[in-house]
Parts: structure tokens; C-alpha cells; sequence
């Protein structure tokens, strides 16, 4: 499913949603140019880019608020045979590495030059892994970021926006405290966005574009139901996560999808207890665009 836009009007232009778009396709652009260590296609991790290395957030470093430089060394895998990866001093996976290295001075570490780990927190939030990652979560951010900055305020809005993500790499980081595979997307931003915008305006419908194997069609369903659908399907794979040992491995950071989410529905309740109604039940507004 993917939406293409809503019918909730906005009382004025969407400033911060706008910028927060511009800033993470500049960042995208970026990390296009971001030049490589040739040294890290020799060892077999030329499929992670650089920047991600550099600036992503990875959870053994932040949950041990550690700022020494990780590197990209061999790791042994379930069936016994050795990768490339990341591996971060204080890990049993760095002693192996160096180890390997020291047997065989092609294997040897190489190190990683990193930012300090309290910087990836928020530059993690702003990359992303490919065309197809940033152009889903630039769409989810247009449609449902405007009418939440509205209702917040543009400032309150763009605090919020960084919480959320914060929270989401926190959640990710604590479920998967031995990872050291590099985390970037503004998918935990987004997330609470999500879940701010499923409690204000639940009755809004989204025109969602639906594919069912072969069938093409346009919905306009429930931004509840729509966004509840969504929420399910990052919860369920995210404890398929818990029941399987996930450290140091790669793949979606679904936990940070759900951390996020449910941040976004708490500032919402707090919103509604202090504020009163939902949007969705005050008189309807002009749109502005």
C-alpha cells in the first residue's frame, strides 16, 4: 500500500516538513558523491557505501557510549565461514578479527573513521540505503508531516520530528545492544509522525494506491485502519527479531519503526488531554494548497 495523499487540509504551508524533505535528499545526494576506501572493496564490504560506515549509528557504540573507532574486519558466520564486517573494540567478533589479522595480513582490520557516537544519533536520521528507501520515506513524510506540523507548530513540530527519531534508534539500539552493523533512515522519525497523525486524525482518508499480486487500484481508506495496518506490519517481524539472535546482523531496524510510532502516539494522547478534541472533529478548514 502506498499513499499518495490525504484530505486533511492544513491552515498554512507545511515550512519544516518542506525543509526536513530538502535536507535528506541533499544528504542522499551526498552520500552519492561520498568517496570510498578502496581498502574496504578488497575485504569484501564494498556493498555498505562509506558514509554509512562513517555516520551511521551503530548500537554496540551507542549503548556502551563508546567513541573508539570500530573497523571492518573478518566475522565468523553460523555456517562456520568468515565475512567482512563491522566489529567494534570490547567485542568478541574485534579480539577474532584481530586474531585472523595477525595470522593473515590481508584480513587485518581496517579501521573506520567514525563520528563521535552521540553525532551519528542524529546524522543516521537523515541517510539513507537507496533510491527506493528515501523515495518511500520522503512520500510518508509529505503526506502525513504537514497536517502534524500544523496542529503542533513549526518549532514544536521539528522538536518533536528529532525526538522521535532519537527514541527510535534508542529502542533499536537497547533490543540489539551487540549489534554493530551501521543504522541509518528516517524511517523512526517518520514513524512517529505516524503514530501522532493515526490518534488526531483518525478519520481522515488517504487516496492509497493498492497492489494485490496483479491488481492495480486506488482507495481512499482510513488513515486508522491504513496506519494500523502498517504499524502491524513492522510489530510482527520486529519480534520475529526477539526470537532470533540479531547481533551484528544487517537488515530493516523494525524496532525503530515501532519505537518510534508509539512515541508519536504518546505526544499525541498528551496533545488530546490537554488540547480537547481531534482535528478530525473541529469545523473543516480552507486548504492552502
Amino acid at each position: 500500500m502506498i499513499p499518495l495523499k490525504d484530505d486533511n487540509p492544513t491552515s498554512r504551508f507545511p515550512v519544516v516538513t518542506v525543509a526536513l524533505i530538502a535536507v535528506c535528499v541533499a544528504v542522499f545526494i551526498w552520500q552519492l558523491n561520498f568517496p570510498t576506501d578502496q581498502k574496504l572493496d578488497q575485504v569484501g564490504f564494498g556493498h555498505i557505501d562509506q558514509s554509512s560506515l562513517d555516520y551511521g549509528a551503530i548500537p554496540y557504540r551507542i549503548t556502551h557510549a563508546d567513541d573508539r573507532d570500530c573497523a571492518v574486519g573478518a566475522v565468523a558466520t553460523s555456517q562456520g565461514q568468515f565475512e567482512a564486517g563491522v566489529v567494534c573494540p570490547g567485542t568478541r567478533d574485534y579480539d577474532q578479527a584481530v586474531a585472523i589479522g595477525q595470522q593473515n595480513p590481508d584480513a587485518k582490520p581496517i579501521p573506520i573513521n567514525q563520528a563521535a557516537w552521540w553525532v551519528t544519533l542524529f546524522t543516521s536520521m537523515f541517510m539513507h540505503g537507496g533510491f527506493l528507501h528515501i523515495a518511500g520515506n520522503m512520500l510518508f513524510l509529505w503526506v502525513f508531516g504537514n497536517n502534524i506540523e500544523d496542529r503542533l507548530g513549526r518549532l514544536k513540530f521539528l522538536i518533536f520530528y528529532l525526538l522521535a527519531g532519537l527514541i527510535a534508534v534508542y529502542t533499536q539500539a537497547l533490543i540489539d545492544s551487540s549489534s554493530t552493523a551501521p543504522t541509518i533512515g528516517a524511517s523512526g522519525a517518520i514513524a512517529g509522525v505516524l503514530g501522532a497523525y493515526a490518534l488526531l486524525y483518525p478519520r481522515a482518508r488517504v487516496l492509497t494506491l493498492i497492489f494485490i499480486i496483479f491488481f492495480v487500484t486506488l482507495v481512499e481508506i482510513p488513515a486508522l485502519i491504513l496506519l494500523a495496518i502498517w504499524f502491524i506490519l513492522q510489530f510482527i517481524p520486529a519480534l520475529g527479531q526477539v526470537a532470533v539472535e540479531t547481533g551484528g546482523g544487517e537488515g530493516v531496524a523494525y524496532f525503530a519503526h515501532v519505537g518510534g510510532f508509539v512515541f508519536g502516539l504518546a505526544v499525541a494522547g498528551v496533545i488530546l488531554t490537554v488540547g480537547g478534541r481531534r482535528d478530525s472533529e473541529r469545523p473543516p478548514r480552507l486548504p492552502v494548497y
